[in-house]
């Protein structure tokens, strides 16, 4: 049976997850580019995602993200984890890791580019969109 502690240092599985979360960033910025992100629905609730997300983070700044302060410390740890617990059973693999554009503005590349869950991902992208960050990728086209 394969579990998370037989699993910590087995390089395929860790380049298996690397390959979807390519994958998935790839499929996106795809679509990005194919229609405004103002008219994207990336799941059946959106709109709940998205409220709940402004109403525990209204602050954070979707436009560009500070993997550190935003993320990776122990006060903001405890805080995401109360907001992703909510879409346990709600979103499929809400927990898978996901790649995630820190700065609104440009491609996932190397540099601008972090891991997520994907409830973290789609919060912040819903977000996104509906503020109007990602509109610009299409009408580059």
């Amino acid at each position: 049976m394969i579990t998370a502690e037989n699993t910590q240092n087995m390089p395929e599985i860790e380049m298996q997850w690397a390959v979807k979360a390519m994958t998935h960033a790839e499929t996106y910025w795809g679509i990005l580019q194919q229609r405004p992100g103002s008219s994207l629905k990336l799941t059946k609730i959106d709109d709940e995602i998205y409220t709940t997300f402004r109403n525990v983070f209204p602050d954070l700044n979707i436009e560009h993200l500070k993997e550190t302060e935003d993320f990776k410390n122990e006060k903001a740890k405890a805080k995401w984890r109360g907001y992703i617990k909510q879409f346990e059973n709600r979103v499929n693999d809400f927990s898978f890791g996901t790649l995630i554009r820190i700065n609104s503005h440009e491609g996932y590349s190397e540099e601008n580019s972090m891991f997520l869950t994907r409830i973290q991902f789609l919060c912040i992208e819903i977000a996104r969109s509906k503020e109007g960050f990602n509109d610009e990728f299409f009408s580059k086209n």
